[in-house]
C-alpha cells in the first residue's frame, strides 16, 4: 500500500510535465507550480482536518467530523484501518488517501491554464477541497455515506475524482472566461509523453492500490487499467488519423489519458473484456467531447472536461453496465446482468457530483473574485505568467 501511495504521489509531478508541456513557452512553471503547491498544501490541509472530513464519524452520510481525526489526533501505530477488511495500518490509509486529494484538484487547473492568480488559485484550491472532494470522499468512500449506503460503487476515484475535477473544470471555463492569448499549440511534446508515462506508471497505484490488499482484484484492477488505456489511445490514434489526415502522437497520448480516466470506477468490478470495449467507448465519446466542445467556443485550455469529466461520468456510467458479481463478488451486477437498478444509481451519482462540483465551483470562484480578482489582465497575458506572476523562466 506503501509503493501504491507512492505510486499516486508521482502522477502529482507526472501531471506537471503533461500540462506543462501543452501549454505554451511562457506559462509552463506557472501550471506546473500549480501542480505542486497542491502536492504541498492539500497535505497541510489533510493533516489538519481533511482526513477527517472524509472518513471521521459521518454527519447524515455527507460529511465527516472534521475534529474526530483533527491533526491526526487518536493515530497511533497500532491503529487499524477497519474498512474493507483489508488489515492495514490507518496511517498507511492516511497516506493512501492522501495522494488522491492532492492530485484531484491539480487536475483543474488545465481548464483555466495561462488566466488565473495565485492567490485565487490558492483559495479556489482551499475551497474546492472543503466543499467539494472531501464531501465526495466521504459519501462514496466513507462505510456511513450517503451513496456507499445507497449501494453506489466507484472503485477508484470516477465521481470522486474525475467527474467532479471535470465538471469543476466546465465551471471554471465558463466563470474566468476566454484567454485574450490563445495558445492551442503544445511548446514541448516529449514533455508531454513524459508526463503521461509518469501518469500511466502511476495509474497502477492508484486502480490496482484500491483494493487496498493483494488478491485476484488487485491483480484484475492493474490489468484492467493497461487495457482499457491502450485500447482507447489507439483508439484514439485512428480516429483522429482519419479526421486530421495525420497520425498526431498527442492523441495517442491524450487517448490513453481518457481511457485511464474512464476505467478508474470500474477497474475492479469488470472483466478484461469489459475494459477493452470500455477504453474504447471513451476513446470515441471523449473525442466527440473535445470536438464539441471547440464548437461551443469554450476555451477549456488542455481539454480537462472532455477527456477528465465526460470520462469520469462515462465510466461511472459504464460500470452500471458491465459490473459482474462473477467478476467480483463484492461488487454489484450491472445492466448487462439482469440489474437494471444499479444502473440507475450510478446515473444518478454522476450526474449529481457533476452539478454539486459545477454548482459549488461556480459560486466559490464567484466569491474569490469579491476578495481577489481571479483573471490575470490581458498585459499579463501576453507577457506569460512565469514572468509576470513568479519572476522566473523556464527557458533563457
Amino acid at each position: 500500500m506503501l509503493l501504491c501511495a507512492s505510486l499516486v504521489m508521482l502522477m502529482t509531478p507526472g501531471l506537471a510535465f503533461f500540462y506543462g508541456g501543452l501549454v505554451g513557452r511562457k506559462n509552463v512553471l506557472t501550471i506546473m507550480a500549480q501542480s505542486f503547491m497542491s502536492l504541498g498544501w492539500t497535505t497541510v490541509l489533510w493533516f489538519a482536518f481533511g482526513y477527517s472530513m472524509c472518513f471521521g464519524p459521518s454527519w447524515h452520510g455527507i460529511i465527516g467530523d472534521p475534529t474526530y481525526y483533527a491533526f491526526m489526533r487518536g493515530i497511533t501505530l497500532h491503529s487499524m484501518y477497519a474498512g474493507n477488511d483489508a488489515g492495514i495500518p490507518l496511517i498507511v490509509h492516511v497516506a493512501y488517501q492522501m495522494m488522491f486529494a492532492i492530485i484531484t484538484p491539480a487536475l483543474i487547473t488545465g481548464a483555466f491554464a495561462n488566466r488565473v492568480t495565485v492567490k485565487a488559485y490558492f483559495l479556489f484550491l482551499t475551497g474546492w477541497l472543503v466543499l467539494v472532494y472531501f464531501p465526495f470522499v466521504h459519501m462514496v468512500w466513507s462505510p456511513d455515506g450517503l451513496l456507499a449506503k445507497w449501494g453506489v460503487l466507484d472503485f477508484a476515484g470516477g465521481i470522486v475524482v474525475h467527474n467532479t475535477a471535470g465538471f469543476a473544470a466546465l465551471a471554471s471555463i465558463l466563470y474566468v472566461g476566454r484567454r485574450s492569448l490563445v495558445e492551442n499549440k503544445p511548446h514541448n511534446v516529449p514533455l508531454i509523453a513524459l508526463g503521461t508515462g509518469l501518469l500511466w506508471f502511476g495509474w497502477y497505484g492508484f486502480n490496482a492500490g484500491s483494493e487496498l490488499k493483494v488478491d485476484a482484484v488487485t491483480a484484475s484492477a492493474f490489468l484492467n487499467t493497461d487495457v482499457a488505456a491502450s485500447f482507447a489511445g489507439t483508439a484514439w490514434f485512428l480516429l483522429e488519423w482519419s479526421h486530421a489526415k495525420q497520425p498526431k502522437f498527442v492523441g495517442l497520448l491524450t487517448g490513453a489519458v481518457a481511457g485511464l480516466a474512464t476505467i478508474t470506477p470500474a477497474a475492479g468490478y469488470v472483466s478484461l473484456g469489459s475494459a477493452a470495449v470500455i477504453g474504447l467507448i471513451a476513446a470515441v465519446v471523449c473525442y466527440y467531447a473535445v470536438q464539441l466542445k471547440n464548437r461551443l467556443n469554450w476555451d477549456d485550455a488542455l481539454d480537462v472536461w472532455g477527456v477528465h469529466g465526460v470520462g469520469g461520468l462515462l465510466g461511472t456510467i459504464l460500470l452500471g453496465v458491465f459490473a459482474t458479481k462473477g467478476w467480483n463478488a463484492a461488487g454489484a451486477d450491472g445492466l448487462l446482468y439482469g440489474d437494471a437498478s444499479f444502473l440507475f444509481k450510478q446515473v444518478v451519482a454522476a450526474v449529481a457530483s457533476g452539478a454539486w462540483a459545477f454548482g459549488f465551483t461556480y459560486g466559490m470562484l464567484w466569491l474569490i473574485d469579491r476578495v481577489t480578482p481571479v483573471k490575470v489582465g490581458a498585459a499579463v497575458e501576453q507577457a506569460g505568467l512565469d514572468v509576470s506572476l513568479h519572476g522566473e523562466e523556464a527557458y533563457i
